[in-house]
């Protein structure tokens, strides 16, 4: 016996197509807050740290993790310049309790 071909929707014209609308971001439970620092506070972390920002690992901008600040999105609708802030990732942890960690902000290779 052969197989039946396989059945076809039919074609739907351009104009009664359904436009999905956007919703907002919402952190997966896994994905640990982020918090982009002020400038105050980034001065007192790396003091604190005894470091410079270009020791400490990176992210990127468009990383979805800092859409998880609620600033994010006011900041970048501002056209605040973000590259170069810190960024402090809280991580639950089975011995410390919580982990923190801090990162900067870089823009991707050939944009700046």
């Amino acid at each position: 016996m052969t197989p039946s071909p396989a059945r076809r929707s039919r074609k739907t014209s351009t104009a009664a197509k359904h436009v999905v609308p956007t919703r907002p971001f919402v952190a997966h439970h896994l994905a640990p807050p982020h918090e982009i620092l002020t400038e105050e506070e980034s001065r007192k972390v790396l003091a604190e740290l005894k470091t410079s920002p270009e020791r400490l690992p990176k992210i990127f901008v468009a990383d979805p993790g800092l859409k998880t600040d609620p600033k994010y999105t006011a900041l970048k609708e501002s056209g605040e310049r973000l590259v170069g802030r810190l960024v402090r990732i809280r991580r639950p942890s089975a011995t410390a309790g919580e982990a923190i960690a801090y990162r900067v902000i870089v823009a991707p290779a050939g944009e700046e």
